[in-house]
């Protein structure tokens, strides 16, 4: 079921690039991720209290709370770039090169978290790296 919810993620993704490139059009880049992000808040506190989730709160750790302040600093540092990027640069070329993050992903799994790494993960990311570079030089 994890590939679905990941699939989902992609085509998401993917609109978010293009309704981003309409959207930001003669508007500052920053002020345009700003914008999503109140959207992001209100619809994710939205689903949180729909569910009853809140209730985990007083649960979480120092380590909890530490990672996911740091996680939401690096996705908002990610959504300005990305921003800036697609406002300056052809979605088709900006995309693509985002998504060199899975390649990243990957190999930093790989070092802090210990996870292993197969034959085909490797070969798979080489190959993003390289169509990253094709993209980017091309």
């Amino acid at each position: 079921m994890w590939w679905l919810y990941a699939l989902l993620s992609a085509f998401f993704a993917a609109l978010v690039a293009v309704f981003a490139k309409i959207g930001i059009k003669g508007v500052d880049s920053d002020l345009a991720t700003a914008i999503r992000i109140a959207v992001i808040i209100v619809i994710a506190w939205g689903i949180v209290i729909a569910k009853g989730a809140t209730s985990q709160i007083p649960t979480l750790t120092k380590q909890n709370w530490l990672f996911l302040i740091l996680s939401g600093c690096a996705t908002g540092l990610s959504w300005l770039f990305y921003f800036r990027a697609l406002s300056l640069g052809e979605v088709s070329k900006v995309a693509p090169i985002d998504k060199l993050s899975v390649a990243l992903a990957i190999v930093i799994s790989v070092i802090f978290l210990h996870e292993k790494l197969t034959w085909q993960e490797g070969v798979g990311a080489l190959f993003i790296i390289g169509g990253t570079f094709l993209l980017i030089f091309k």
